[in-house]
C-alpha cells in the first residue's frame, strides 16, 4: 500500500487507473477493475471520473 496516488509503470492495462487506486487502498488490480466494470452498469459519471484520474494522476517515478 502506498501512500499516495500514482499510477504504475508495470499492472496496468488501459492507463493504470485502477492499478494506481488498488495500490494506494491495499487492494488487488482485478478486483478494482471488476469494480469499476461493474459500477459502469449503474448511471452514473464512472467513465468521466476514470478519464478526469487519468490525467490528473502523476505517473509512478515522476
Amino acid at each position: 500500500m502506498t501512500s499516495t496516488l500514482t499510477r504504475p509503470q508495470h499492472k496496468k492495462v488501459i492507463a493504470g487507473v485502477c492499478a494506481g487506486l488498488a495500490d494506494r487502498f491495499g487492494m488487488k488490480p482485478n478486483t478494482v477493475r471488476l469494480i469499476f466494470v461493474l459500477s459502469c452498469l449503474l448511471p452514473g459519471p464512472q467513465f468521466v471520473v476514470y478519464l478526469v484520474l487519468w490525467f490528473m494522476m502523476p505517473k509512478a517515478g515522476y
